[in-house]
């Protein structure tokens, strides 16, 4: 059978790249006890809501302290380590909110920035305008782990099924949806989208999630998610830092979509027209 040993570490990152280092590190060595694959949350290294304060820890890629880190980190524990998403001084003004895939030997392999930015509005005050900070990416990305293709994507990534449709049909077994999803949105959307995502793509789903209140004074809903092709929830942690695995194996993909062969069933229609 073709398996795949995978892990989510969950955190609560701070509001500096120190005392984020601190809590990461641990628990990617506990994830690494028996996982072929890694994933972290969107924003391992740093949580900052206030523009000015993040920008005083954020580095360009090559000078990035956390980058370095997980690198040797990866090439020590001789994994395959998705950094779910630092942020990145592009050298244009704003920033990227970058997933990283690093190889055994800390080699990175594969990188995708977020190309859908969280401006909204929640009421009771609480809103978000990432756009002012970062920078949206544009480019889809599949890549290979060992025997498994990943899909890469970010957080609020997973409201345009699009996307995700997309990274199947390149090739995608596996999805990663690493995320920091407010408590507001996480209680009333996050299961059901995840579960969502996997049954219409006939893919893993992988998301490593924020979870609690931090520094900054976000609140994040947790409850790191591993999902089969068929919706099945295979491993879900709490509120907590943690870590949660599972090993998939990766022939239910294709079970998966000889039961429902939606990727055979695309047609061509006209857009409905405006009223």
């Amino acid at each position: 059978m073709n398996r795949i040993r995978v892990a989510c570490v969950q955190l609560r990152s701070s509001n500096t790249v120190k005392a984020s280092l601190d809590h990461a590190v641990p628990l990617i060595r506990t994830a690494a006890v028996g996982a072929d694959l890694i994933a972290t949350p969107e924003m391992t290294s740093l949580i900052e809501r206030e523009s000015s304060k993040a920008r005083a820890e954020v580095r360009t890629e090559d000078r990035d302290v956390a980058l370095a880190v997980f690198r040797d980190l990866a090439a020590e524990l001789r994994v395959q380590l998705l950094i779910g998403s630092l942020p990145i001084d592009t050298g244009e003004g704003r920033l990227a909110n970058r997933s990283f895939l690093i190889a055994p030997d800390g080699a990175v392999v594969a990188r995708y920035d977020k190309i859908h930015m969280f401006d909204v509005d929640l009421g009771g005050g609480e809103a978000y305008r990432e756009s002012a900070t970062y920078r949206p990416g544009e480019e889809a990305v599949v890549v290979r782990a060992g025997d498994a293709a990943l899909g890469l994507t970010i957080c609020y990534d997973l409201r345009f099924p699009h996307l995700y449709r997309a990274l199947a049909q390149a090739g995608a077994e596996i999805i990663c949806v690493p995320a920091a999803f407010t408590r507001t949105t996480g209680e009333a959307h996050w299961h059901v989208l995840l579960r969502a995502r996997a049954i219409e793509t006939g893919c893993f789903i992988l998301a490593p999630a924020q979870g609690g209140r931090h520094d900054d004074g976000r609140e994040t809903y947790g409850h790191s998610l591993i999902i089969s092709p068929w919706g099945e929830v295979i491993a879900e942690a709490g509120r907590d830092p943690g870590v949660v695995s599972a090993t998939l194996d990766l022939d239910e993909v294709r079970k998966a979509r000889a039961k429902i062969p939606a990727f055979r069933s695309d047609v061509s229609f006209r857009p409905p027209s405006t009223p």
